[in-house]
């Protein structure tokens, strides 16, 4: 009696593109004894086989149990069919249809690449391309969907027949890797002067760019996601040349080391930053400094007990650092306020001032994609900036979450709700929609049907440059997924470039306002959103600026956000900015708004006070003026702001030369000092929102300063006040889920130490994972908003 027959057809969704998962699937259905066929489909992978009920089931089953290691399955959908009679299994050619498979980022080196690499022996020996199905480059190649190798960068390049034999095999690790290559057929290295002159060719490029970087020269080095500007970081000369050419005159740069051994005689390194480093993401981890760590030239972070430090991630990284055997400075190849290079040729353009000879390559980069900034904030990873690696792997709507934190639950509903700002549209969550992001750490998310997916790191759109490269990155998303947004959200403030531009589109735009949006994107990635039995959130959202509903600058905020709107329960007591604008870059003058709060005319009697001592006596004058004339002095409820006051007044910093250099020294004061003690505060429940009362702290603040107590306790006992306002009001809001979100909770001691009183409170707290608590994490925020209306 012959065993009866049945067919299922299954769709997988989500990372499955480009990870081994076709191979995986003809593996385990050949083993299994099935018949049919698996192709890669614009929506992810599709199945169809035949085998006995049994055999169905338990394939089912070890789809889930073994998938490759870099897949990610959002959902997997199976039914039965009638029987059609195949004979074999067989891979077979992609289809195309609506495009929602989500793209996989690029992943660095495995450790089978580069026991090639460095195997004399191997056909790859030496060969700085070198990937297969487990890394190497997947976004920062793809140019459309689905992921084959016509749909990338590589199509120019037709593999050898060695090369195509691998890609051919399903049971080799290089099977269907789209971009397979070799020495015989695939990109190859060029060393450049400025003037495209070609000084040496493949390895022998390599060997002499390292040799140029041990002269203390500057190498533009195109990598995979761009250029990196790199210098020897033990050489203090050649790295001040690189801050004066790049224009970067002491924000952090970040270093490159050979190995994780190297990395450990400089600095601090748990478990889970090693685990970190060493990720398929390969980020930039923010590591605490040794005492010993004086082999680092001192302007590589001027100040900081922290060094930024990554691994080689490619093949090329991994032989050039090997060449060199020390740690070199490895910083995104651009100037100060532009995106970074991605193409050889306009390389030579924008970065001839600046590099003296250029590392580059023939294999094309379809977008930028920066290196990703991490950190270990409570024992887990906090993503600061989300780019290679980690970026676009969706949000995913209906699915279930998963274990890495990228893919969480929105709203699948349209309810009712209050307006979030005058204009709001109404839009579907099933709707194609766009979020431009923030005006700072520039990101953008497009949400197509249920996915959000959320984009790298596009940075600060300052420049003519940076605009255009976020306006290409939005025309990018709208290519892969051939979606055209019925709406765009985007911040309320009306003068921000991304705001313009959704109000400029034709299409509805929907205007979100910036600190309901950071808490909204906190609470997506700890899936607080859609469940039916949410409570309310207090949102705690403290950062530089964000253009309020009454038309003031928040960025002190406790907000209570419901399933549909929110209310702003209570704000930092407010004070003026003379000048404006100007007074980001001036601590000082920061300062005196702040102190003109508390002393009115007096404050500029006060000679003995830092800021009044920062300013002549003519400088004086015009402040006074614009202060009592409300002339170009904006109101503001910004906790980023308060900062910058308590810096000045202490001593620490009167002008900043990058955004958060101020409030990053006062944290850093506190290094040494554990003192408990907080100053004294008042919250004014009296009116609604309440006001939380700092007069009474800087008056306390002052007096320690005239007692001679040291800074490092002074920013202590700053700290922990904030710590007990965020406390205290939690106690008197009494809803139990606290989201602590915005750039000031980049900051490792506040967020810490908020962390551990709100929970010996029993309050629950919830803080950034892989979604940045600065503005990286808005666009995410303003399309949950969106799906409200």
């Amino acid at each position: 009696m012959s065993i009866l027959k049945q067919r299922l057809h299954v769709t997988i969704r989500g990372a499955v593109q480009g990870v081994g998962f076709r191979p995986f699937i003809y593996r385990l259905a050949t083993e299994l004894g099935l018949v049919g066929w698996v192709n890669n489909s614009a929506q992810g992978v599709l199945v169809d086989v035949e085998g006995t009920q049994a055999q169905l089931q338990n394939f089912l089953l070890r789809i889930e149990q073994q998938k490759p290691p870099r897949s990610i399955i959002q959902s997997l959908e199976s039914k039965f069919l009638a029987p059609i009679g195949y004979q074999q299994f067989e891979i077979r050619t992609s289809t195309g249809g609506e495009k929602s498979a989500t793209i996989l980022p690029d992943l660095a080196t495995c450790s089978d690449c580069l026991r090639e690499i460095f195997n004399k022996s191997d056909r790859r020996y030496g060969y700085p391309f070198t990937n297969c199905t487990n890394c190497g480059p997947r976004f920062s190649i793809i140019e459309a969907l689905p992921y084959d190798r016509a749909n990338t960068t590589m199509k120019k390049f037709q593999m050898c027949i060695h090369c195509q034999s691998e890609y051919e095999n399903p049971l080799d690790r290089r099977f269907h890797a789209q971009p397979n290559a070799c020495p015989e057929c695939g990109p190859q290295l060029e060393l450049w002067e400025r003037d495209r002159n070609v000084l040496s060719l493949h390895h022998q490029a390599l060997i002499q760019a390292a040799a140029s970087i041990c002269q203390g020269k500057i190498v533009a080095i195109k990598g995979l996601g761009g250029f990196h500007l790199v210098v020897d970081a033990r050489n203090e000369a050649a790295v001040q040349k690189l801050r004066r050419c790049k224009q970067r005159e002491a924000k952090p740069l970040a270093l490159m080391y050979p190995s994780l051994e190297s990395i450990q005689v400089h600095c601090q390194v748990s478990e889970l930053e090693a685990s970190l480093l060493r990720s398929p993401q390969a980020p930039i981890v923010l590591l605490q400094r040794k005492l010993a760590s004086h082999a680092i030239a001192p302007s590589v972070a001027p100040g900081n007990p922290y060094l930024g430090v990554m691994l080689p991630y490619t093949p090329l990284h991994h032989l050039l650092m090997a060449e060199l055997g020390f740690p070199v400075v490895a910083t995104s190849g651009n100037l100060t306020d532009e995106p970074i290079c991605i193409d050889e040729k306009e390389a030579l353009q924008r970065l001839s001032s600046i590099a003296e000879v250029f590392l580059v390559h023939n294999r094309p980069i379809a977008r930028p994609v920066d290196d990703s900034v991490v950190c270990v904030m409570m024992g887990r990873e906090m993503v600061l900036r989300r780019a290679r690696g980690y970026a676009p792997l969706s949000i995913q709507g209906a699915g279930t979450s998963w274990d890495l934190g990228a893919e969480e639950q929105l709203p699948t509903t349209t309810p009712d709700s209050q307006l979030l700002s005058t204009g709001a549209q109404q839009c579907a969550p099933t709707d194609s929609l766009l979020a431009v992001g923030a005006h700072l750490k520039n990101t953008i998310a497009l949400c197509v049907k249920e996915q959000v997916f959320v984009s790298q790191h596009i940075g600060d759109l300052e420049t003519v440059p940076a605009l255009n490269a976020f306006e290409r990155a939005i025309a990018d998303f709208q290519q892969l997924y051939q979606t055209q947004p019925v709406a765009i959200a985007c911040d309320l403030h009306p003068d921000y470039l991304s705001t313009q531009f959704a109000r400029n589109s034709g299409m509805p735009a929907i205007p979100v306002q910036h600190h309901y949006a950071h808490v909204l994107s906190c609470m997506a990635e700890n899936n607080l959103i859609g469940m039916h039995d949410s409570k309310p959130v207090l949102g705690v959202a403290w950062d530089g600026s964000g253009y309020g509903l009454d038309g003031t600058i928040w960025g002190g905020e406790f907000l209570l956000v419901t399933k549909t709107s929110f209310e702003r329960v209570a704000h930092l007591h407010t004070f003026r900015l003379p000048g404006g604008e100007k007074a980001i870059k001036e601590p000082r003058r920061v300062a005196i708004g702040l102190l003109y709060e508390i002393f009115g005319d007096e404050v500029f009697e006060m000679k003995h006070l830092v800021p009044v001592q920062a300013f002549c006596d003519r400088e004086l004058g015009i402040l006074q003026t614009m202060l009592q004339r409300n002339f170009n002095t904006p109101v503001t409820s910004s906790m980023g702001r308060l900062f910058d006051a308590i810096a000045s007044i202490v001593g620490l910093r009167q002008h900043t030369q990058f955004e958060g250099q101020a409030a990053m020294e006062l944290e850093f004061a506190i290094a040494g000092f554990d003192p408990d003690e907080c100053y004294s505060f008042e919250i004014l429940a009296t009116s609604s929102p309440a006001i939380v009362d700092w007069l009474t702290m800087v008056r306390e603040i002052l007096a320690n300063i005239r007692c001679g107590l040291p800074v490092g306790q002074i920013s202590a006992k700053f700290h922990n006040t904030l710590v007990e306002v965020v406390v205290a009001i939690a106690k008197s809001v009494g809803e139990e889920n606290i989201v602590l979100t915005g750039g000031c909770f980049q900051n490792k001691y506040l967020t810490e130490r908020a962390i551990e009183r709100l929970q010996a409170e029993n309050f629950r707290p919830y803080w950034h994972q892989r979604i940045p608590p600065n503005d990286g994490g808005i666009a995410l925020g303003q399309i949950v908003a969106a799906t409200f209306h």
